[in-house]
């Protein structure tokens, strides 16, 4: 058996307290690897493009997954499996574009054991970086995707800077949307982080795609009641209904009176490295109807600086309708 069909010798450990896995990853630093469900996880170490030294499996530690109520919102435990999290009442009746969301992931079967945390903190599924090769996100000097020979159909149109990958989590975008906030553990302190700042683009740093650092363990999202119970709308476009990545997808919360919009918050996914928010265009919705003229109106504003590459060009009216999709229903 030639030896890249043997899993390499990783060392396991199995905490039971947040603050033991927290010293551990931060004792080990870049040669620990959190592992949440996995499902992300081992498809690197399936193609070898990860070693890490050590696995530090979270799924022993009590009170960090669950779904719960609070006096301001709900809290959800990173390591609640995403069919929980479209299966749960309370998230239904609140914030149903988190239960859309999270049943568009992947598959059934991925849902039942990926979890909420590791689908908002798995890296980017660019090919060229998944495949080992000496990328500038991987520490080289080249960014295969955006080349002359690149195929970037599924890469981004906005944020670039060295690197063109988009962010893959469905969740992450309903969850900026709205206005979620992560809870960072470290060390034996909390941090609060708000979504829209979880979530991080190359020029910040080409190697991270979240603020997570060696030591920090995400275990819980919390969502205010601000965006509770409000119109939302969430659609994914991706090549296949099931087992696939969104080419473009949409979440929109709104609140309304007498038909006319009073605030919106509006996010794209797959089109950037983070989930980016539409600000122009919740900016021209406010005070407007929801119909179709305004639709029309603002579904430009969605592509405003978007920079295609050779094989994404499709993306920005399918963006534009989305917008248009999103306030029309």
């Amino acid at each position: 058996m030639a030896a890249h069909d043997v899993m390499p010798d990783i060392e396991l450990f199995q905490p039971i307290t947040v603050e033991d896995a927290s010293a551990i990853a931060a004792r080990l630093d870049g040669a620990g690897w959190i592992l949440a469900g996995g499902q992300d996880t081992y498809g690197w170490l399936k193609d070898r493009a990860k070693h890490p030294g050590a696995m530090i499996d979270l799924a022993a530690i009590e009170g960090i997954n669950g779904i719960n109520a609070t006096a301001s919102g709900i809290s959800i435990g990173a390591m609640t499996t995403l069919r929980d999290v479209m299966r749960d009442p309370l998230i239904a009746e609140k914030f149903p574009i988190l239960t859309q969301a999270a049943g568009r992931v992947a598959s059934p079967q991925i849902r039942n054991q990926g979890t909420l945390g590791g689908n908002v903190a798995q890296d980017t599924r660019c090919w060229y970086y998944r495949r080992g090769l000496s990328c500038y996100r991987a520490g080289g000097n080249i960014c295969y995707a955006d080349s002359p020979e690149g195929m970037n159909r599924e890469h981004a149109l906005f944020g670039a800077s060295r690197c063109v990958a988009v962010s893959p989590s469905d969740t992450a975008t309903a969850l900026v949307a709205v206005d979620a906030t992560m809870v960072i553990h470290r060390e034996g302190r909390e941090k609060r982080v708000p979504a829209e700042q979880f979530f991080i683009g190359p020029a910040i740093n080409i190697t991270h795609m979240t603020v997570l650092r060696p030591g920090d363990i995400l275990t819980h999202v919390e969502i205010p009641n601000t965006w509770a119970n409000t119109e939302s709308y969430f659609e994914k476009v991706a090549d296949r209904d099931v087992w696939d990545f969104a080419l473009v997808s949409i979440a929109a919360v709104m609140k309304t009176s007498g038909g006319v919009i009073d605030d919106a918050r509006i996010v794209c996914g797959a089109v950037e490295c983070v989930p980016r928010r539409l600000r122009s265009v919740e900016q021209a919705l406010r005070g407007k109807p929801r119909n179709e003229q305004t639709a029309d109106a603002v579904a430009g504003l969605a592509s405003g600086g978007a920079r295609t590459l050779n094989h994404n060009q499709f993306k920005v009216p399918l963006m534009e309708n989305l917008v248009r999709r999103a306030l029309r229903t």
